[in-house]
């Protein structure tokens, strides 16, 4: 189903071992926070939280991303122990109740630490290792997959006029670079993903320049995340709220899955797991699904 310049890139941390590129994968957003732009508090008691995980497996999840701390623009900071105590305890009664991959939203070490010993195996970074100076040292301690953001700025700051030269290439610029100092500290790139961060530091037009440009970042020889589920982005598209994005998002899945992304990180996993599957069974020598 691939075209010829539209290889697939292996995935390798324990417990996974994977050729991506033939459909994107599914990461089920889960958010035990008290204020995400999209879903803050619904999920922040463990049993709901819980709950909703075994929701989304069931819907179709093929990784479960869990954060305890915002990082929408001009979110603040959460203490250490707030953000261990929202998601240790999520991680551990998941343990070993569900049989996909827990990924950790976090880009504190200690935060990473505990995760992993509790059971989490992909650390995913919205700093890509760097607001942290031991983050890095996690990683390379604990085999775990890692998943490399890119941000302007902080959450506080990132969105106070972002500037690029030319956004798709200085972001491919950047991750080259960090691809490098990553490998030589130890980490080696076939744990790694990137994702160019829509929404983090940069403006509605530079999302967009992202998201049509997934190709040059697979270029780079790692598999590509894409996080755009009801972003900001697409209000300046369809001038619609927070809850009325679901339609819009989907439609940029299908469009990134043409594309070949091999990630989708997403609230509404039910919607665009079935769009996902059902766009993959019309392509040109599509079959019926078999996972």
């Amino acid at each position: 189903m691939l075209t010829q310049n539209a290889a697939y890139r292996r995935w390798t941390f324990p417990g996974f071992d994977r050729q991506l590129g033939d459909r994107p994968l599914i990461m089920g957003i889960l958010n035990a926070t008290p204020d995400s732009f999209s879903d803050g508090g619904r999920f922040l008691p463990v049993e709901a939280a819980v709950e909703q995980a075994q929701r989304l497996v069931s819907e179709g999840a093929d990784i479960l991303d869990i954060g305890g701390e915002s990082t929408r623009p001009n979110a603040d900071p959460v203490p250490l122990e707030e953000e261990l105590r929202r998601v240790v305890p999520v991680i551990e009664r998941l343990r070993g109740a569900i049989e996909i991959p827990i990924s950790i939203d976090t880009y504190k070490a200690e935060v990473a630490r505990q995760a992993l010993l509790a059971g989490a195996s992909i650390v995913n970074d919205i700093s890509g290792l760097r607001f942290d100076a031991q983050m890095l040292d996690v990683c390379l301690r604990h085999p775990c997959g890692v998943i490399c953001m890119h941000i302007q700025g902080t959450p506080r700051t990132m969105q106070i006029s972002p500037r690029y030269e030319n956004v798709v290439e200085d972001l491919c610029k950047d991750f080259a670079q960090r691809l490098e100092e990553l490998e030589r500290a130890g980490l080696p790139r076939e744990r790694i993903v990137i994702d160019p961060g829509v929404g983090f530091g940069k403006t509605a037009q530079h999302n967009l320049e992202i998201l049509s440009n997934i190709g040059r970042f697979r270029q780079l020889g790692r598999p590509v995340l894409i996080g755009h589920s009801r972003k900001g982005f697409l209000q300046k598209i369809l001038q619609q709220k927070i809850d009325e994005r679901l339609f819009g998002t989907i439609g940029v899945s299908i469009g990134l899955a043409q594309q070949h992304v091999d990630l989708l990180r997403v609230h509404d996993v039910a919607a665009n797991h079935d769009a996902i599957m059902a766009w993959r069974a019309t392509q040109p020598q599509g079959t019926l699904p078999t996972n």
